[in-house]
């Protein structure tokens, strides 16, 4: 159809470190926003998170990208790190910006959905990609279905999605107290962090 741009998702995080619940939502995603691929974009400096990181970017990165090398429907892009981007907005204005026969969707947690007031710019945000939000376990679902509202059925739309409840944080600390995280995480992903013998306490 003529004047139809095929939609890219983007998928921004932390990713300290990478896990299946990431690649859940991005799968869905996919299938339910008609999405031609979903950019992983890891953090350079996240600024919600804690600043005492566990990790470097550039770790972070190649967990990210061996996370996902075996799905033709992901890719990571390193353009946080690369420009020293911040804020979301700068994010997926860089993005659009190198992408820009593209419509982009802007993939998140509904935890991340009702603390965007307190993000740079929401309204840059939504005026540059619109949101596909996923529910995490529990997250009240009327706050999140009030959420949505507030920004607008046309701009944030609620995706069914299973429910996955692995963080990242969740997976440093079985690793900091000796207990394994097979199936929490890719095969690749335990491994690196295995070799590179990261999240263990000293």
């Amino acid at each position: 159809m003529v004047g139809v741009r095929p939609r890219l998702g983007v998928l921004g995080g932390s990713f300290d470190p990478p896990h299946l619940g990431h690649l859940v939502i991005a799968s869905e995603a996919c299938a339910r926003f008609a999405l031609e691929r979903v950019l992983f974009v890891p953090a350079a400096t996240p600024p919600h998170k804690d600043p005492g990181h566990r990790t470097t970017a550039a770790e972070r990165l190649t967990m990210t990208e061996v996370a996902v090398e075996h799905d033709p429907r992901f890719e990571v892009i390193g353009i946080e790190m690369e420009r020293d981007l911040v804020y979301t907005r700068d994010t997926v204005r860089a993005v659009a910006d190198r992408f820009p026969d593209h419509e982009l969707v802007f993939i998140m947690g509904s935890d991340s959905l009702l603390q965007l007031e307190t993000w740079h710019d929401p309204e840059g945000i939504l005026g540059i990609c619109t949101l596909a939000v996923a529910a995490r376990p529990g997250d009240d679902p009327e706050a999140v279905a009030a959420a949505t509202g507030r920004w607008g059925a046309s701009r944030a739309r609620l995706m069914e999605a299973p429910l996955v409840g692995i963080s990242s944080s969740a997976v440093r600390a079985r690793v900091a107290a000796g207990l394994p995280i097979r199936y929490l995480v890719p095969s690749a992903v335990e491994e690196y962090v295995r070799e590179h013998d990261l999240y263990r306490l000293t």
